[in-house]
C-alpha cells in the first residue's frame, strides 16, 4: 500500500488528523444527516452526501468506507445530543434544584431536542432494526442512562426522598421506556397531538408520582 493510501486508511480508522480534516468530516456527517432525513437511508446515494457537503465523490471515501459507516456516526451523534439532559440536568452534581425540578427541566429539554431531531430519529429507530451496529449503539446508550438513573433513584431512596419499595434498577428501565416511546409516537410517528409544555408536565408528574418523590 502506497503511503497517501495508508494515511487515507489511518483517518478513516482513527479520525482526521488535522483540523481542515476535522473540518471536512463534519460537514460530511451534518451533510449525511440532512440527506438521510429527506430520502430516507435505503435511498441516499453517496453522491447526494457528497454534493450536499460541498465536495466531489471521491472526497467522501476519504473519510468514510460506505454511507452505511457515516449513518452509523450521524446516529451516534444525535443519541449523544438526545441524551445530554441526562448528565447536564438530573446528575448535575453542582445543582440545587429539587429533584422534581431538575426532572421537569431535563424532560423539557429531552423533548425539545427531540423534536429537532424528530426526522432523523424515525430514520435512526427504522434503521435500528436492521443494522446491528446502530442497534448496539441505542442498546448501550440505553443501558448507560439506566443504570445512571437508577443509582438516582436509589440515591434518593437512601435520602428518604424517594418510595423505598421501589426496585431501582426496574423502575429506571420502565421510566426511561416511557420517556423514549412517548417522544418516540408523538414527534417521529405522529400518532399523539399535544404542545412540549402540557407534555413535559405530564411526564413529570408521572415520573414524581411512580417514584413517590418528596421535597
Amino acid at each position: 500500500m502506497s503511503p497517501g493510501a495508508q494515511a487515507i486508511e489511518n483517518e478513516k480508522a482513527n479520525g482526521p488528523r488535522s483540523r481542515k480534516g476535522v473540518r471536512t468530516r463534519a460537514r460530511l456527517v451534518e451533510a449525511a444527516k440532512h440527506v438521510f432525513e429527506d430520502t430516507g437511508f435505503l435511498d441516499a446515494r453517496i453522491s447526494d452526501i457528497a454534493e450536499r457537503a460541498g465536495l466531489s465523490h471521491g472526497s467522501f471515501y476519504h473519510y468514510f468506507d460506505s454511507k452505511e459507516q457515516v449513518f452509523r456516526e450521524v446516529a451516534e451523534r444525535v443519541y449523544e445530543r438526545i441524551s445530554a439532559p441526562l448528565t447536564e440536568v438530573v446528575l448535575a452534581p453542582s445543582s440545587t434544584a429539587t429533584p422534581a425540578e431538575r426532572l421537569r427541566q431535563a424532560i423539557r429539554d429531552y423533548l425539545e431536542t427531540y423534536r429537532e431531531e424528530a426526522r432523523i430519529m424515525g430514520v435512526i429507530e427504522q434503521m435500528s432494526r436492521y443494522d446491528d451496529y446502530v442497534r448496539d449503539v441505542l442498546v448501550a446508550r440505553h443501558r448507560h442512562s439506566t443504570e445512571q438513573i437508577a443509582r438516582s433513584i436509589a440515591q434518593l431512596q437512601r435520602r428518604r426522598m424517594a418510595d423505598r419499595q421501589l426496585d431501582p434498577a426496574v423502575a429506571a428501565a420502565a421510566l426511561g421506556a416511557m420517556t423514549s416511546r412517548f417522544a418516540e409516537m408523538w414527534l417521529a410517528q405522529g400518532l399523539l397531538e399535544c404542545n412540549l409544555d402540557d407534555a413535559a408536565e405530564q411526564l413529570t408528574t408521572l415520573f414524581v408520582n411512580a417514584l413517590g418523590l418528596r421535597s
